[in-house]
């Protein structure tokens, strides 16, 4: 997690920030599909993505109460991160671009956010909405939350 300020880590938890670790994190469930950006010139991983076809329980309550069901087929949570040094240069743009690429030939429809976003997290909660996520609901969970989605289907 040295990719990773004291801050950055207090907004979220996230898994630790080297190769072998999100391989073992990707490798956990075959429902999860994992992306790595590497540093060309070091190596060094510089941002993650776990993507998890359908949803954790937790996030299907919330979203149920907001009635939006989600489901297991055409429903997927997004958890990213991006670090610390390399916030701000394009990475996690191209990162989304990408997932996105991958994830409409499979048939899903719509992407969450895996967990929510810190309400206080302005600059994520701008880069989702400007990615086109949209706040369908709030929870407190250490602090307020937002619950975003994106639709994929046009």
């Amino acid at each position: 997690m040295s990719q990773l300020s004291a801050e950055t880590c207090h907004k979220f938890g996230p898994h630790p920030f080297d190769l072998q670790s999100l391989i073992g994190v990707y490798e956990q469930a075959d429902t999860n599909r994992g992306y790595i950006a590497l540093d060309p010139e070091t190596a060094a991983t510089v941002a993650y993505a776990v993507v998890k076809i359908g949803y954790v329980e937790c996030d299907g309550l919330r979203f149920g109460e907001y009635g939006l069901p989600l489901s297991t087929e055409t429903d997927c949570t997004l958890a990213p991160s991006v670090a610390d040094a390399w916030q701000g240069h394009g990475i996690g743009n191209g990162l989304f671009r990408f997932i996105l690429a991958d994830m409409k030939p499979i048939g899903i429809e719509r992407m969450a956010l895996w967990g929510g976003v810190q309400a206080d997290n302005y600059r994520a909660v701008r880069y989702y909405a400007k990615q086109g996520f949209v706040a369908v609901g709030q929870f407190d969970r250490n602090g307020e939350n937002y619950d975003m989605m994106l639709e994929l289907r046009q």
